[in-house]
């Protein structure tokens, strides 16, 4: 495999869409994370001197979170740390979910446990601080924000990150294809339902 190091969250999408269209002869996957892109190969393709330089010429997008899929996902914000991490953040619940809502996520990359997408807003306009101590159980469904990241638990599992509602859909599920909802390079639109 080759790992590629990158500047910033901005440098991974617009590599990693890049490449996605047209992936280098011999790579059987691409990974992105936080700041690097992995290339996985295959060596009886290709060496990774070739990949290296196919990644060199390729051309990164820089309309990365303006292509690709739209997902909606409903959501009742009505989570546990909604009003305290509101005040945290020194905005009221509503205006909390209003910037939530207001713009498309990108889903950067996956991780932690399958299905679970990392997500961004352009700008990297939040700072949210994790949880001083994480909960033992966090449920399915829960749409939380930590960082500069929102994300949707995908089953029940520990989690630091703020929880400020929860959506009925499954973000993966074996039997889809492909099962996680929430893929790298996804759009994903949060929209308010019900009362809080």
């Amino acid at each position: 495999a080759l790992l590629v190091e990158l500047d910033d969250l901005d440098a991974v999408l617009a590599l990693y869409a890049a490449l996605a269209d047209q992936p280098p002869e011999g790579v059987v996957d691409i990974v992105p994370a936080a700041r690097t892109v992995l290339l996985v190969t295959d060596p009886a393709r290709t060496s990774l001197s070739a990949v290296a330089d196919a990644v060199r010429r390729t051309t990164p997008r820089p309309d990365a979170r303006t292509g690709g899929e739209v997902v909606e996902l409903p959501v009742r914000y009505d989570g546990e740390d909604l009003e305290e991490l509101a005040g945290l953040l020194e905005l009221t619940p509503e205006e909390l979910v209003r910037r939530h809502t207001g713009e498309e996520w990108t889903v950067a990359f996956g991780g932690f446990a399958p299905g679970f997408g990392y997500l961004t807003q352009p700008g990297g306009r939040w700072d949210v601080p994790r949880r001083s101590t994480p909960r033992t159980k966090v449920p399915p469904g829960s749409v939380a924000l930590a960082g500069e990241f929102s994300g949707v638990y995908p089953r029940e599992s520990p989690g630091g990150w703020q929880l400020i509602g929860r959506t009925d859909v499954a973000v993966f599920d074996l039997d889809r294809d492909p099962p996680a909802l929430l893929r790298p390079g996804v759009r994903v639109r949060f929209v308010e339902v019900g009362g809080r």
